[in-house]
């Protein structure tokens, strides 16, 4: 498997060449990313002189000193320097100074820096020194850090007071696009159905690394069976490495949260009322970091009726693996540990359609870029992407509808349907939401239905909707 997609997030670190002098860059994401395979592939393609630096895991035993003895083994052993025995982060700085020519092109990427920081309060403001007074002098160095912990490197790096002005390149790592995850498949792509693979991106999203962990020579079924219901599978087991490595001391908080946000969309009063707490103390930061991470995403959508932002934000939870360990595999867990699902078909259980449902309605709202090529929206004044929520009350009966796409003059309705066989009454269901919203005369309404499955014929025959979008157009296999 050779390095997939990213082309875009390549091409923004080779324009750093094209600087006078040196660049600091900061990239960012959720744990299995890609972030260290996507420097790793720039520095490959540079052909340069190349210095990787990674922090370690925190555990109880982990310390400040065992940082920068790790730090100074791995600047020896890549420069062949003699290792230093340093007692502080500005001489361990001053040592990778030391190693970087003044004029060589170089790359020096310091991987996992929250962790390489956690344990010394002035590690940032030692960083910022080292490439004001020393780095930053290297006439071709690009200085590139990394972190699955997106609330230290935001606190201390992206918008820490001392970097200010300073970051040529910031990047956050999305997953991949739906046309891109195929690429893991290889060859035999073209022999998998679009149902398995659809069925498997709903469980993986665009997360490389779990990509990369599927067997196409196995069906599904057996993938999900062998990877998240098996306890030695690695989505077994990975919700909780990845929440305990990045959040640490308030992992609880944070996995409450998820948990709730399984069940569907909420917004902070809601959270705070179900759990007691505060919407603007620790329940705030901690929807923040989750957003940060990768795992959250707030709605924060415009009322379509005014026009101007919702009074209301709603989070829902918009990691699909995350999504589906929590409501359909933590729930089973005795029974995956008895070894009751080694032979068990998956399609049979319980609920699965259902939540294989709404884990593709996660799956094209995280692709909404796709999506607008199919639509036509490329290029147009798009104000709004989110979901859209509204309770029964003074203002008229409830409306949900899956995403409303907000332009000046026009509102496109998003139904997303994945069944078998989906039914004519999704032309009623949409028709009345409509009627519901309650739009203003002066906008227009363009209907728009993405589907995996069979569409009875009348759906098209009735001629209502004015795309019909399916899930082969964003895998790009028609």
């Amino acid at each position: 498997m050779g390095f997939v997609g990213r082309e875009e997030y390549l091409a923004k670190l080779d324009a750093l060449w094209r600087k006078h002098g040196s660049s600091f860059a900061v990239v960012s994401g959720r744990r299995r990313i890609g972030k260290s395979t996507l420097v790793e592939e720039f520095a490959r393609r540079a052909g340069c002189r190349f210095i990787e630096i990674a922090g370690l895991p925190p555990d109880r035993k982990m310390t400040n000193a065992r940082q920068l003895e790790n730090f100074c083994e791995r600047l020896s052993h890549q420069t062949g320097t003699s290792e230093r025995k340093v007692d502080g982060w500005a001489k361990a700085f001053d040592a990778l100074s030391a190693a970087v020519g003044a004029r060589e092109r170089t790359i020096v990427f310091l991987d996992e820096i929250s962790w390489m920081g956690k344990y010394d309060p002035a590690f940032a403001g030692l960083l910022k020194n080292a490439w004001d007074i020393q780095l930053s002098k290297k006439q071709r160095l690009i200085l590139v850090v990394a972190g699955s912990v997106s609330a230290w490197i935001n606190a201390n790096i992206q918008h820490g007071k001392g970097f200010v002005g300073r970051i040529s390149l910031d990047i956050t790592l999305p997953e991949l696009p739906a046309n891109e995850c195929l690429s893991f498949w290889g060859r035999k792509a073209a022999r998998v159905s679009t149902g398995e693979v659809l069925d498997m991106l709903a469980i993986t999203g665009g997360v490389p690394k779990y990509l990369a962990e599927i067997d196409a020579s196995l069906s599904a079924d057996e993938n999900a069976r062998r990877l998240c219901f098996d306890p030695d599978g690695y989505l077994y087991g990975d919700f909780n490495r990845i929440f305990d490595d990045v959040f640490d001391a308030t992992v609880v908080a944070k996995k409450r949260i998820v948990t709730m946000l399984s069940d569907g969309s909420a917004s902070a009063a809601e959270l705070a009322a179900r759990f007691g707490s505060d919407p603007n103390g620790h329940l705030s930061t901690d929807l923040k970091e989750l957003a940060e991470a990768g795992f959250v995403a707030a709605s924060t959508g415009l009322n379509p009726q005014t026009g101007k932002p919702s009074r209301e934000v709603r989070y829902r939870l918009k990691d699909n693996y995350t999504r589906f360990y929590l409501k359909y595999v933590l729930p089973k867990r005795t029974a995956i540990e008895s070894g009751v699902f080694r032979y068990m078909s998956l399609e049979r259980l319980p609920g699965w359609d259902t939540i294989m449902g709404l884990q593709f309605e996660n799956f094209v709202l995280n692709n909404f870029p796709l999506l607008a090529k199919e639509i036509g929206l490329m290029g147009k004044n798009v104000e709004s992407v989110a979901p859209y929520f509204r309770r029964g009350g003074k203002c008229g009966p409830g409306v949900q509808i899956d995403m409303l796409v907000q332009l000046p003059k026009c509102v496109y309705i998003v139904e997303i349907k994945r069944k078998g066989r989906i039914a004519a009454t999704v032309v009623d269901d949409v028709q009345r939401k409509i009627e519901r919203l309650a739009l203003p005369k002066s906008k227009s309404v363009k209907t728009v239905l993405v589907y995996a499955g069979e569409l009875e014929p009348s759906i098209e025959e009735d001629g209502f909707f004015d795309y019909l979008v399916p899930s082969e157009k964003l895998l790009a296999l028609n």
